[in-house]
């Protein structure tokens, strides 16, 4: 299960990547207050998550999951203020994150917005798995 959820990590990352790439080229460093701590933390996640690979310890699970969980809404929160700026409008609140969901999802942030934002829980449930398993055995 561990590796299962390093591979979609790997993936999850080289798309992020891209996603990256467009950012630089295009949004000319805003919201990097946003998408620097998330870049940062997704790949810390890594470390932790090595040494559980390599150690079998839970606590590298948790820690992992918890990187994951803590640094995730920083992505989650750049594509809401993306999602407002493609649709315009003002600051809903939470109603703004579904609206956000809803115009990722539908392709009106891109294809690979799309697959980031689908992906994603993948990679946090595997690892919440992965931590629970490595818990129980």
């Amino acid at each position: 299960m561990g590796y299962a959820v390093l591979a979609a990590w790997l993936i999850q990352a080289a798309v992020g990547v891209t996603l990256l790439v467009s950012w630089t080229r295009h949004a000319g460093g805003q919201d990097a207050g946003l998408i620097l701590p998330h870049i940062l933390a997704m790949v810390g996640f890594l470390a932790p998550w090595t040494a559980f690979l390599t150690t079998g310890s839970a606590l590298w699970a948790w820690v992992g999951f918890g990187v994951l969980t803590v640094f995730i809404g920083f992505g989650d929160a750049a594509m809401v203020r993306r999602a407002r700026a493609v649709q315009g409008g003002a600051n809903e609140g939470l109603r703004g994150y579904f609206s956000a969901i809803r115009a990722a999802t539908s392709g009106a942030l891109g294809k690979r917005t799309i697959f980031h934002a689908w992906f994603s829980p993948v990679v946090w449930f595997g690892s919440l798995a992965a931590a629970i398993l490595a818990t129980a055995a």
